[in-house]
């Protein structure tokens, strides 16, 4: 979970929606989620929500409202991303979750409105304890991948944004030291525990 000021408003605003068309997909790095979601839009005539559909919202993005979202917008130097310590990595993903979750849940609502009657199947970041009070239970499915694999298979993936941090850190004085560094980050947002909160919810 992710402690901040956004927390509750999200949960709050959520408490007077219903998602009764959508399905939510949501757990751990690596497990598919995002194929699933595509497989099953189409499978259904639906609509797809994709990994990050939140980049598309409309609204204004104020460093006061949305300091997790703005602070990858207003970087000056992408190499103060990969320096930061797993603390601050941490803290940085908590911060921006919950901010993703709050817009999520505005473009949902928006999206029901106008698809009353296609199903809507969404790869989300809004958190177990918010979908409770939107969907069913049966609305919501958790996909798990074992934790070490986002740490050890995070570069081998080709989206150009994650072949660019490895660059950034290939260009650091001690290559060797920032890429580990980069590991610990991984490997404490992608831990056991989360994991078995996902396992367990």
């Amino acid at each position: 979970g992710f402690g901040c000021v956004d927390q509750q408003k999200g949960i709050m605003g959520a408490n007077e929606m219903r998602f009764n068309n959508v399905y939510f997909i949501n757990g751990t790095a690596y497990a598919g989620k995002s194929t699933l979601v595509k497989k099953l839009a189409e499978r259904y005539n639906g609509i797809a929500c994709e990994e990050n559909y939140h980049d598309n919202w409309d609204g204004e993005l104020t460093k006061e409202e949305f300091p997790g979202l703005t602070y990858t917008r207003d970087l000056e130097d992408w190499h103060d991303f990969v320096r930061r310590t797993p603390d601050e990595y941490e803290a940085w993903i908590n911060q921006t979750s919950w901010e993703c979750e709050k817009i999520e849940l505005q473009m949902l609502e928006k999206l029901v409105q106008k698809e009353t009657e296609k199903p809507i199947f969404v790869d989300t970041n809004v958190h177990i304890e918010t979908l409770k009070k939107v969907v069913p239970n049966n609305h919501v499915l958790i996909m798990l991948a074992d934790p070490e694999i986002s740490v050890k298979r995070f570069f081998e993936r080709p989206d150009r944004e994650k072949q660019f941090l490895y660059r950034l850190m290939l260009e650091e004085e001690n290559p060797d030291k920032a890429l580990e560094n980069f590991r610990q980050c991984l490997a404490r947002i992608n831990s056991q525990e989360n994991y078995n909160q996902f396992l367990n919810s």
